[in-house]
């Protein structure tokens, strides 16, 4: 399996990810985060942006991004 790309749907900061499985989620950023209301200028208290993890989870209901599972 190999990272797909993921836009926010808020911001458009752009991403990789890969989900190994439902809980895990592997992201790679591409990019500088300023657009990104929640991460821009590096200050973010937190470790994601909740709109990325919104779009990132869309991508997976709707069969954009797939999930593996090990057999």
């Amino acid at each position: 399996m190999s990272m797909r790309p993921v836009s926010c749907e808020a911001c458009g900061t752009g991403v990789l990810v890969e989900k190994r499985s439902l809980p895990h989620t592997s992201v790679q950023w591409t990019g500088p985060t300023d657009r990104c209301p929640e991460l821009a200028g590096g200050g973010a208290r937190i470790a994601g942006c909740v709109r990325l993890r919104a779009s990132i989870e869309r991508e997976v209901r709707e069969g954009r991004l797939t999930v593996a599972h090990d057999d």
